[in-house]
């Protein structure tokens, strides 16, 4: 119970330095509204001794006037109190709210690479919206439940009190029963919701795979699958959402039963005193207007308890979120690089995530202003290499440098300026094709921007479209083709003008037609770049300054096209088990490669030959 209470402390104070405490004004402002809402009700009860004794016993006229006057003022200065608290926390709230997502959506793409790999982008969308609206409503309960629930109710006890201390002391008798079961309902409320946080983050994540993979589904069959694991998190998502709000709804409950003894323990009590006469009946109007006004502020007050283990499992996995480490930084005093078209080097570079190794000893070299393809097969570590060029994670060992100079010892932003990179998935925001390609820029002429669109042919298909570059893109750019995002994507690349060039499988998934569009861009775009090219199509990289090749997160063998295929090796064997079948290979292909071709052919055939000799022999 004490670490509990600890954390609760721990995550108040959190939430009041970070975010709460920049209001300040505005919360002093919003506590008199609440103060003054929450002090009517003890007034109002208190008003009810004279409105029973002098007006409606003694049958004084007058009484009736001021005492009705002043209940009216009452209720004009709770209504206006009411509107104002109401208007000013829910400002306070929404400001809150749009700071904490600002925080968490900069903290969360300031995080490395293997962090994304961990956190799927489901559960990340279930904090930045569902947890910290949670956190910020219950901060916004906490305030109404302090500035208005808490005052009426010591306003109220203390017009019971001077009523008579007794009475008030009766009232509270069946105060012991509240304790215990209240801190058991506390825990299991915070573990039912700690749960079902958890389950609504795994039901996000379902929703975005589903969504953004619903091709791979309707070609798979997938819908009953599918659905089926969707109902299973659905029902386990009830049960722990069932069972917090069971959870919570205890405390209140216990209220009532604790608040019905008293009230029995007052009425016996006080109804003998009436009856004697040594009370009277506007006393006792006025105790049990101040117990029933009581009433309501201490069973919010009771379930804000409930509120707060609800939203405190939000609130710490917000702030275990804001709170998680940024590996990748820029230095305190970042260095200048000398040229940005220099060479680049990878030395004795080892990478690993968890205990799998996914570089080993790997040292390569690519000069400025050269194209440098690196060949492999999956899973050899080559879009490592550009992970680590970029900073998206830092080797374990070795280094990395660029124009002699460390990639750690330069300012990160500045770092990434020097690269444009472009990957087989060619991704496209939801907005027009002018945004996707200028981003934001506003510097960016009509010059400029046409003799891109030329240069990577995407005026091609612009001019056949209405909207012409208004036009939307759609989401993941799922309006426009293959061939068309990756020509959007090449536009953006060459408005950037960086000096270093990374093509990541870029004219994989196209077709013929497309690929020969998408590489006459590339070509236009990697003339006088450092360029780094990843391609499983060797036919595309053959005029390469140099090739590298890798297997198992290590270079084993480099050169031009035509020395690999002399030396034999891994990059001769995947240029054959490419060219081997396909009738349309170029005529340029060496007889090493087209040799150990026919050479299986004959066996092939050899092999057919002896088994019909076999059968033939038996018959």
């Amino acid at each position: 119970m004490t670490q509990s209470t600890d954390t609760d402390k721990e995550l108040l104070r959190w939430l009041w330095r970070g975010y709460l405490r920049r209001h300040l004004w505005l919360l002093a402002l919003a506590f008199l509204f609440l103060g003054l809402q929450g002090s009517v009700l003890g007034a109002m009860s208190y008003m009810m001794e004279p409105m029973f004794d002098n007006a409606f016993a003694e049958g004084d006229r007058g009484a009736l006037w001021w005492v009705g006057g002043a209940v009216f003022g009452f209720f004009c200065i709770r209504a206006v109190s009411g509107v104002m608290q109401k208007y000013i926390l829910a400002l306070i709230s929404e400001r809150s709210s749009a700071h904490i997502r600002l925080d968490l959506l900069a903290h969360i793409m300031l995080q490395d690479g293997a962090f994304h790999q961990k956190q799927p982008p489901g559960q990340l969308i279930q904090r930045v919206q569902s947890d910290v609206n949670a956190a910020v409503e219950v901060g916004r309960t906490l305030i109404t439940g302090i500035g208005r629930d808490a005052i009426a109710l010591v306003v109220l006890v203390g017009v019971a009190i001077s009523v008579d201390p007794i009475w008030a002391l009766l009232a509270s008798v069946g105060t012991p029963l509240l304790v215990l079961p209240a801190a058991f309902a506390q825990r299991f409320v915070r573990k039912q919701a700690r749960k079902a946080r958890d389950l609504g983050a795994r039901f996000s994540t379902q929703l975005d795979e589903v969504f953004h993979g619903i091709v791979p589904v309707k070609l798979n069959a997938l819908e009953t699958y599918q659905i089926g694991k969707f109902r299973d998190i659905t029902r386990r998502f009830i049960r722990a959402q069932v069972q917090a709000v069971l959870g919570a709804a205890v405390i209140p409950a216990i209220i009532d039963v604790m608040a019905g003894i008293g009230f029995v323990a007052v009425l016996f009590y006080a109804g003998s005193e009436i009856v004697e006469g040594t009370k009277t009946t506007g006393q006792f109007m006025a105790f049990f207007s101040a117990m029933v006004f009581a009433f309501d502020p201490l069973r919010r007050l009771g379930a804000l308890s409930g509120m707060w283990q609800v939203a405190a499992s939000s609130i710490e996995r917000v702030k275990e979120l804001l709170e998680a480490p940024i590996v990748i930084t820029s230095p305190a005093a970042p260095r200048t690089l000398p040229d940005a078209r220099a060479d680049i080097e990878l030395e004795s570079v080892h990478l690993a995530y968890g205990e799998t190794t996914v570089l080993s000893d790997l040292s390569l070299r690519a000069k400025a202003g050269q194209t440098t393809a690196l060949v492999g097969a999956s899973g050899a570590g080559k879009s490592t290499i550009f992970n680590l060029l970029t900073r998206l994670v830092d080797p374990g060992a070795g280094s990395v440098r660029i124009a002699g100079l460390e990639a750690r010892e330069l300012d990160l932003p500045q770092l990434r300026a020097l690269f444009s990179v472009v990957t087989q998935e060619a991704l496209l925001f939801d907005d027009t094709i002018r945004e996707n390609i200028v981003l934001g820029r506003t510097d960016v002429s009509d010059e400029q921007l046409h003799a891109v669109l030329d240069a990577a042919n995407v005026s091609d298909f612009v001019r056949a479209m209405p909207e012409g570059l208004e036009t939307q893109v759609g989401p993941r750019g799922s309006a426009l083709s293959g061939g068309q995002r990756q020509r959007v994507v090449i536009a953006r690349a060459l408005l950037r003008d960086t000096p270093i060039l990374l093509l990541d499988e870029a004219t994989s998934a196209l077709d013929a037609q497309s690929e020969k569009v998408v590489q006459e861009a590339l070509d236009k775009l990697s003339e006088g770049r450092t360029t780094l090219v990843i391609a499983h199509r060797l036919s595309t990289i053959r005029g390469a300054d140099k090739i590298i090749v890798m297997d198992r997160g290590a270079v084993v063998d480099e050169g031009s096209h035509d020395e690999l295929l002399a030396r034999g090796g891994i990059y001769a064997d995947l240029y054959r088990l490419q060219f081997k079948d396909d009738k349309a290979a170029p005529h340029s292909i060496d007889m090493m490669a087209a040799a150990p071709a026919r050479e299986m052919q004959e066996e092939k055939r050899s092999g057919i030959l002896a088994r019909l000799a076999q059968i033939w022999r038996r018959t």
